[in-house]
Formats: C-alpha cells, structure tokens, sequence
C-alpha cells in the first residue's frame, strides 16, 4: 500500500522535488522563486528566527502563552463529552482555530472547515481499511438524526413509505 496518509501529508521526495523541477524547467528551488516571485516584494535581509523546538517543546510553550487566555463563553458546541481524544487529534483539529469561528454554523468559514476535516477523515478511513470509499456526512446531532430518519424511511418498502408520509401530512 503506497499512497498512505503519512506520505501525503509529510513532503515531497527529494527525488520527487528533482522530477518536479525538471518538469517545470528549472534547475532549484531558488530559481523557481526568481522566476516567479517579484524582487520587490521579497525581503532583501534574512529573518532572525529563534532556535527551531521540538513538537513537544512547541506544545508547551503555546500551552503556556494560552494559559494567559481566560475562557468566558465556549461556542464549540454539544458533542464533546468527557473522552479521551488522541493528541494529534486534539492539537490539529480541536485547539485549531482555521477549524471554527465563534460565527453561526452557516457562515462558509466553518462550513469549508468541516467540510475539509471530513474529508481527511474520509481520506484516513479509506487508507486504514482500504476501501475504495467511505462515508462521513454527519456534521452534527442534526445532520445525524436527519439521516436515521432517513434511514428508517429507505428501510420500508413503498406502501409503508406512503402511509408513513401520510401520517405526517
């Protein structure tokens, strides 16, 4: 199994970046950028960047810069109970703010955000299990129970379809 998650999501091969390069016509990286990005708008001096931390060390540095943060009213929603959420999970999606806004559900921000963690998820499932396909359309307790119903109604054949919409109506 070639095309697994972690190899998307990671970078391209070094052999990869040379193909690629090759391709496009040039020889590196920086001729890449010469020939595409403007002189003017590039910074002419290099940038004085800490020392690189660890991922654990990056954790609790923001950990501690958040912990100035003071929580007064959470607009994540219902459905997040008392459970134990893996870190990755946790880091890349819960405490990720590009995944919601403390906007309306409706707004395309949030939608788009969703949409792209069902995706991966989507993604992840279909690498773990090999399967060609899976599903994740429930965005919330919502979405979730209008499918059941759904559901329900695909279960029964016509007649009991008709009589079932008729009580409704």
């Amino acid at each position: 199994m070639k095309d697994l998650l972690q190899a998307r999501h990671i970078g391209v091969s070094e052999q990869d970046e040379a193909y690629m390069l090759q391709t496009i016509g040039v020889k590196s990286l920086d001729e890449l950028i010469d020939q595409t990005i403007p002189a003017s708008i590039r910074l002419e001096e290099s940038i004085e960047l800490p020392e690189p931390l660890t991922e654990q060390q990056y954790a609790e540095h923001i950990a501690e810069i958040a912990s100035k943060n003071k929580l007064f009213t959470s607009y994540i929603g219902q459905g997040w109970y008392d459970t134990c959420t893996p870190a990755v999970i946790l880091r890349n999606i819960f405490e990720n703010p590009s995944w919601y806004t403390s906007y309306t559900p409706y707004q395309a921000e949030v939608s788009q955000g969703r949409l792209e963690a069902l995706l991966n998820f989507q993604t992840a499932v279909c690498d773990f299990t090999g399967m060609p396909l899976a599903n994740a359309s429930l965005l919330d307790e919502a979405t979730a129970g209008a499918e059941a119903a759904t559901m329900m109604m695909n279960l029964r054949n016509r007649e009991q379809a008709k009589t079932m919409l008729m009580c409704f109506l």
